[in-house]
């Protein structure tokens, strides 16, 4: 029986493997191991490492690898110890890590150095920042990708990666989105609290490469937020290196009757409240990727996806500056958009594709050490 760990360090990435996680723990072939931390343990962030335990995996285990306004490469090193014990104590075969943290990173550098294989999820994808960096960094490190779309295969090969290696499985999000298991809006609202009848969705994160002006984009985003008349849920932003410029900011929202914050939101709660909205306004990959496939609008602020979007001109969003002015001028646009559901980063069948890889013999007997294929095949 081949032992599979999953890797996951914050709210999001948990949202996108959780699926895939059942699926392999409900497989006679695979043993499920799952290795939770980052943002899942911090409790200012709502201690979101309980979540996972109530989803009821057997195999989990939590460490500890940051703590608030730690810095970046910290946290790396840290979890590199941390993640290189555990996988010399329990020998996993497989290593799977989604996306672009410094905890994934951690992941497959562990993998790659101590000859076990790493699978990582939503490789190839552009979006600008450290963050681009990191997910790159990730491919190179990672013996097989499973990325979202043909796009991003063409990234991943771009990259010098074997294309034998690549499987298009979509969104692993997707799954969730249209699987009709969702809670209902009126459920969700009850769960949080939530007493608006319409609302927009505020997640905005700080931007590690413009850490001089994250504390004015804030400011910025929070003075819009003041002045519009609509409801805002917000939800606090990542732990990356300016949160706390964010959260300085946001302490201008506690006293606003038309704002609710929340330290986190449960992934399948959070789908349904995305579905509902008048928009999704901030930086976050959500108002890129969740956001089209409900056919809602996304207010994209500043850098952090620019990229991203650039490379797949999605309809449903309007890009803005971080300016209160251009922030209010597009929240008036937003209910003037004509947008249909869209979903390119998958069918929602990512799990069965999934599964499918991890069923293929010669993915066990592939070599471990890896090669450079230029374009070409040169």
């Amino acid at each position: 029986m081949k032992r599979i760990v999953f890797l996951t360090g914050t709210r999001a990435d948990y949202g996108k493997l959780k699926a895939l996680m059942l699926a392999v723990e409900k497989s006679a072939q695979f043993e499920l191991q799952v290795f939770v931390t980052g943002m899942h343990m911090l409790s200012k962030y709502g201690s979101t490492y309980k979540e996972v335990i109530k989803d009821g995996f057997s195999n989990i285990y939590q460490f500890v690898n940051t703590r608030e306004n730690q810095n970046m490469d910290i946290t790396l090193s840290n979890t590199i110890i941390g993640f290189s014990n555990y996988v010399e104590e329990n020998k996993p075969d497989l290593i799977v890590v989604h996306g672009d943290r410094v905890e994934a990173l951690a992941g497959a550098i562990v993998g790659a150095f101590n000859n076990v294989r790493v699978a990582h999820i939503e490789g190839g994808e552009i979006s600008g920042t450290i963050d681009e960096s990191i997910r790159h960094a990730i491919t190179k490190f990672a013996h097989f990708h499973l990325v979202a779309n043909e796009q991003a295969t063409k990234h991943v090969i771009q990259l010098g990666e074997d294309s034998s290696t690549i499987f298009e499985i979509g969104s692993p999000d997707i799954d969730v989105m249209q699987s009709g298991n969702l809670p209902s809006l009126s459920k969700a609202k009850e769960r949080y609290g939530i007493k608006f009848e319409s609302y927009h969705i505020v997640m905005f994160h700080p931007i590690t490469t413009e850490i001089d002006t994250i504390r004015y984009q804030a400011d910025q985003v929070v003075t819009a937020i003041q002045q519009y008349s609509d409801n805002f849920i917000v939800i606090y932003p990542n732990n990356d290196e300016g949160s706390k410029q964010i959260f300085d900011a946001y302490e201008q929202l506690k006293k606003c009757t038309h704002v609710k914050i929340f330290p986190s939101i449960r992934f399948e709660y959070f789908l349904t409240l995305l579905k509902h909205a008048k928009s999704i306004i901030g930086n976050s990959s959500a108002g890129i990727r969740e956001a089209g496939v409900y056919a809602t609008a996304s207010l994209d602020i500043g850098n952090r996806q620019k990229g991203r979007y650039n490379v797949l001109e999605l309809p449903h969003i309007i890009h803005v500056e971080p300016s209160t002015q251009d922030i209010l001028q597009a929240l008036d646009k937003i209910k003037y958009l004509n947008i249909e559901p869209q979903s390119i980063f998958g069918a929602g069948d990512s799990v069965k594709r999934f599964m499918k890889v991890l069923q293929n013999r010669e993915l066990w007997n592939s070599p471990i050490q890896k090669q450079f294929i230029p374009i070409g095949g040169k």
